[in-house]
């Protein structure tokens, strides 16, 4: 299997045929072709299904589709990285809700003043579902809220937060879980770390015995906690970017409500936007910048 069949294959689909990928890659059709069948062969598999003049992906082809973009994307990582190139292209990068309303704003907005090469696409979601979308390779970097215990990533420590429990204005102290035993919980739906960081202090393994309100946004949360909807856990950074908050906080025990957000991304696999996030983080962090966990 030759590196530039896999070029030629690529552009073949980008393009959505080989007349298309022959001008985009500045050669003759009948070149293209003979490339694309030099890679079947090489593989023993037929990599498209040819219907008159269109080409189809057949199941092997979109398998190796995948593989193919992935050794091209680190063959361009590589070039930039040794060759000291700028950031430039797409940056995919996934952020909690609550990191992306209250820390990112400053960073992303510097980050985007010295790299203006580069086009950065943001995604919120659930600490688990971030992590699906970086090990899917649908993201190059997120912010989440739980060190990942897999190998196959590594992370830097970030931004400090410390959560703290949120009721109605009018509630009375909330000092331990029996206080609320009989009120609503408010929460991300599941895979939020938070979501569980709540249940631990609930002494619970889940809350399917409780009435659970499930939302996807901290307006939302923080409006149904006004009105007496029930109680909440969430980082006081966000509170404090939200004044208008009319919500009583309870603080919790120090080694429940401290958490620490990392910026993981894929073991081996780091980009020039990465490398230049990681760089900017730790010049505008509070924390002290820290080696890379294994």
């Amino acid at each position: 299997m030759d590196f530039a069949d896999l070029q030629v294959f690529k552009s073949v689909v980008d393009e959505g045929g080989v007349i298309k990928a022959a001008h985009r890659l500045h050669r003759v059709p009948s070149g293209v072709t003979t490339r694309i069948k030099q890679l079947e062969a090489s593989m023993g598999v037929k990599l498209f299904h040819r219907d008159r003049q269109r080409l189809h992906l057949s199941p092997a082809g979109a398998l190796l589709l995948d593989y193919a973009e992935r050794l091209i994307r680190l063959s361009d990582e590589a070039r930039d990285a040794v060759s000291g190139t700028a950031p430039r292209g797409l940056f995919r990068l996934g952020a909690l809700e609550s990191t992306a309303a209250s820390r990112l704003p400053p960073l992303l907005a510097e980050f985007h003043r010295r790299y203006g090469e580069v086009r950065l696409e943001l995604v919120t979601g659930t600490n688990d579902a971030l992590l699906r979308q970086l090990a899917e390779r649908r993201l190059d970097a997120a912010f989440i809220a739980e060190s990942p215990a897999e190998p196959t990533f590594e992370h830097v420590p970030v931004f400090a937060e410390r959560l703290t429990i949120i009721s109605s204005a009018d509630h009375p102290p909330i000092k331990r879980p029996r206080d609320v035993e009989d009120l609503s919980i408010i929460a991300f739906p599941e895979g939020c770390a938070y979501r569980r960081a709540l249940q631990r202090w609930l002494g619970r393994d889940s809350l399917a015995s409780r009435r659970v309100l499930e939302l996807a946004s901290y307006h939302a949360i923080v409006a149904c906690v006004t009105a007496g909807a029930g109680i909440a856990l969430m980082p006081e950074a966000v509170l404090d970017a939200m004044p208008q908050a009319s919500v009583r906080r309870h603080a919790i025990a120090k080694a429940q409500a401290e958490l620490t957000t990392p910026l993981v991304w894929r073991r081996g696999e780091v980009s020039p936007a990465v490398l230049a996030l990681r760089s900017l983080v730790a010049s505008l962090s509070k924390l002290p910048r820290r080696k890379a966990a294994s």
